[in-house]
């Protein structure tokens, strides 16, 4: 029997998955990294770290399972889409890496607007600039540490710089560089246009190459180190969202999912691509060759019924008991609004300035009213994820339901009877380490296509259908919903002054 190995490279771990070629997750190694905040708002890494961590999780996980390295047939690697990895002439890093979650480029961000104009770059790279995305930190290196930027030879992300470590070959995957704000979306190639109006080379960016591409192959030092076979190809792997996506079977048009974890994340697989000029949302290019995939994210999902959770005092008490509390309120919370913008919301409002707030409150309501108003309130910030898609040319209708959220029975019927569309339950919520997996089985030939591996492994196992009764009162509640936004956004801007 052969396996394939999944690498994740997250925020604050890697988890290294292992499958055999037949489909079955055999399991999963996970090792933590640190993640530093030296300033309110900045999220940094040691991408040493991130390497010292792959190796221990790959050496570990081949140890647990008792994997003969002759077995492993290629390696995929996932990862946190716009962080930034700055290597010099040397290929050493120069600083630690600037995360996706970084907010410190507001400044960069209203910078590449004006010199490079709105209208390029949707035209170009499909997407407005904002805080998180690569273009922006490497500006502010630039504006902030020109010793730093005079360094700076090669940009990459995080596990382009693993794989790199991996295999010595320094490239840049396709699903990845759509999310740097660097390369046009539909040709595939580094926007001269973007970069020349910021006075930036290209020449910093590597070689761009598909997800199932193989990339090299695992070096004698590697082998030494992790206990892996000299020679096993890795392949250029994916996004973590884009990976997510191969790993759920969402690799066809019409096929859509949504996950709910801290923040939450709306995805339908597109065949091309369409600007949206209204509303942020994202387009980049799929782990599938020559397809897309179009993201809406909510910032504050899982954290909002988190942060209710805690400040009602209810630490200690599992979700579930709140939602059973939830559950005996009716639809539409008797006229409880909650607004889930608790760290500023990405869509549709792209706002920082953004806040959570409860709308409608009377004393009439109570703990029941008030959670299930958290619950209502993110399913509507997913309606409005839903309402970019269509308009985008999605015609699904259903999303695979992932996350721990989506564990939830009232969450996913109230997320359900709220969008109007199906959800499906699959067999294996591995995320984005088993879509990296799924790509090196392709790249090795264990697999012909992206399709015919990923709906090989993937099945839908159970659906939850729109509660009718409950999807006409989310309807107008909705509109209740939308015009929220609108109405309090100066005060919104404000407060976020005064505080």
């Amino acid at each position: 029997m052969g396996y394939l190995l999944g690498l994740d490279i997250g925020t604050s771990a890697v988890k290294t998955l292992l499958l055999e070629t037949s489909g079955v997750v055999i399991g999963n190694v996970t090792v933590e990294y640190p993640l530093s905040t030296p300033r309110p708002g900045w999220s940094e890494q040691n991408p040493e770290d991130m390497w010292q961590a792959t190796v221990t999780s790959i050496k570990d996980l081949l140890a647990k399972y008792q994997v003969s390295p002759d077995s492993v047939l290629g390696i995929g690697l996932s990862g946190q889409m716009h962080s930034s990895v700055f290597l010099d002439s040397d290929y050493k890093v120069i600083r630690p890496a600037i995360l996706w979650n970084d907010t410190r480029t507001s400044a960069q961000c209203r910078y590449i607007e004006n010199v490079v104009g709105k209208n390029t770059l949707l035209e170009e790279v499909c997407n407005p600039a904002l805080e998180g995305f690569t273009l922006p930190k490497v500006l502010w290196l630039r504006d902030h540490e020109p010793e730093n930027f005079s360094k700076l030879r090669w940009l990459v992300l995080p596990k382009d710089y693993v794989r790199f470590r991996l295999t010595g070959n320094l490239q840049m995957e396709v699903s990845d560089a759509a999310g740097m704000l660097m390369m046009n979306v539909r040709k595939r190639v580094w926007s001269k246009p973007v970069l020349e109006k910021l006075n930036l080379s290209d020449e910093i960016l590597p070689p761009i190459i598909d997800s199932v591409d193989v990339a090299g192959t695992i070096s004698p030092e590697v082998a030494r180190l992790t206990g892996l076979k000299e020679g096993t190809p890795v392949v250029g792997g994916g996004a973590d969202n884009a990976c997510g996506a191969v790993g759920s079977g969402v690799v066809t048009p019409g096929r859509g999912m949504f996950s709910l974890g801290t923040s939450g994340v709306v995805l339908a697989h597109l065949a091309e691509p369409k600007l949206i000029t209204h509303g942020t949302v994202h387009m980049f290019n799929s782990c599938v060759p020559n397809q897309f995939y179009m993201m809406g994210v909510t910032l504050s999902a899982g954290l909002s019924f988190n942060w209710f959770r805690n400040q009602m005092g209810r630490s200690a008490e599992s979700y579930d008991a709140l939602t059973e509390r939830a559950a005996t309120a009716p639809p539409g919370s008797k006229g409880l609004v909650f607004l889930p913008y608790l760290t500023g919301e990405r869509t549709p409002h792209g706002d920082a300035n953004a806040r959570a707030s409860f709308v409608g409150i009377s004393a009439t309501h109570g703990e029941a009213e008030l959670t299930r108003a958290v619950l209502e309130g993110v399913a509507f910030a997913f309606c409005d994820s839903v309402e970019l898609l269509k308009e985008a040319g999605w015609n699904g209708t259903a999303l695979r339901a992932l996350g721990g959220g989506a564990r939830s029975p009232l969450w996913k019927d109230i997320i359900a009877s709220a969008t109007g569309l199906t959800l499906e339950e699959i067999n294996i919520d591995e995320g984005p380490a088993l879509g990296a997996a799924i790509l090196a089985g392709v790249g090795a030939k264990v697999y012909g296509s992206v399709l015919e591996a990923s709906d090989s492994i993937i099945k839908v196992e159970r659906v939850v259908e729109p509660n009718l009764e409950w999807r006409e009162t989310y309807l107008e509640l909705y509109e209740v919903y939308k015009g929220l936004y609108s109405a309090l956004k100066d005060s919104f801007d404000r407060l976020v002054e005064f505080a």
